[in-house]
């Protein structure tokens, strides 16, 4: 058996077209969904985000603003930013690219930044609702790897999901996600004595740890769903998955290939939160 790969650009360009339907329809309101993203210092990988995220946008309709700013930007400078967004009538959406810099504290930042504009869904108020299952604004990853599985026609509630990594962007939210579904959720990690036994188990099996090809074909379950949230650059300059994906594909139902499977829903999950975020703000459904 070979896999069936799961595309996260079709999926992501089938949820754009009904997203940038819903602006147009908000235009004819004299609504537009607005956008900050702020980049602080010269991270490569970051530059890339934004730039995409400033692509999207712009594609979609929305109101877009970067703001670039230099390395040794003070914390105090970037709160001031973020309280100034937070005020702003035309800025439904923020977002504060990570990494920062060492001098800046992440959480001060995260906290920093209106619920309500949240649309990565980081605050801890966001997160403490998603833990007791009431609505807020979803982390786009999470969100992103939820909508890839029901993309695959497979009915989540009942199923044994198996989570290998808990990080707080991508393991610990998709765990809740997946519970949320009615799965039965295992979490796997570094100190998971018996992970390739826990992992076989699997109905769906969801990794995010980092780790280039770490998992090959006898952590898979026969007809499972394999969603691969790794992106890793190897010495050859490719990029590659946490899944061995040539091995894992003769085993898997169905698998998402690196690129081109979690990576392009999490930005269209953001345009999607930020949508959400501005239909709230203007009292709209």
């Amino acid at each position: 058996m070979t896999a069936a790969i799961i595309s996260g650009k079709q999926v992501s360009d089938e949820i754009r077209i009904s997203i940038a339907r819903e602006v147009a329809e908000l235009a004819e309101r004299g609504v537009k969904p607005g956008l900050a993203v702020v980049l602080v210092g010269e991270d490569p990988a970051s530059q890339v985000y934004v730039r995409n995220k400033e692509k999207s946008c712009i594609e979609l309709g929305f109101h877009s603003e970067v703001h670039r700013l230099d390395a040794g930007t003070s914390q105090e400078e970037l709160l001031a930013l973020v309280a100034d967004l937070n005020s702003r009538d035309d800025i439904d959406g923020i977002l504060v690219q990570l990494p920062l810099p060492k001098h800046i504290e992440e959480k001060a930042v995260i906290d920093a930044i209106s619920v309500e504009k949240d649309v990565d869904g980081f605050h801890p108020v966001n997160v403490g609702n998603l833990v007791i299952g009431d609505d807020s604004l979803l982390p786009c990853t999470p969100a992103g790897v939820i909508e890839l599985i029901k993309r695959t026609g497979t009915d989540i509630s009942g199923k044994h999901a198996v989570v290998i990594g808990r990080s707080n962007i991508v393991g610990k939210p998709v765990s809740l996600l997946l519970q949320r579904e009615n799965a039965t959720v295992t979490m796997c990690h570094s100190r998971t004595a018996n992970m390739a036994e826990l992992s076989r188990q699997a109905d769906i099996l969801v990794v995010a740890i980092g780790r280039a090809n770490f998992i090959d074909a006898s952590f898979v379950k026969p007809g499972a769903i394999v969603i691969d949230v790794g992106m890793n650059r190897l010495d050859t300059g490719k990029l590659a998955g946490d899944v061995d994906y040539e091995s894992a594909r003769e085993v898997a139902g169905f698998i998402t290939p690196v690129p081109g499977g979690v990576g392009p829903m999490t930005i269209t999950m953001l345009m999607s939160n930020t949508l959400i975020a501005a239909k709230r703000r203007h009292g709209l459904k």
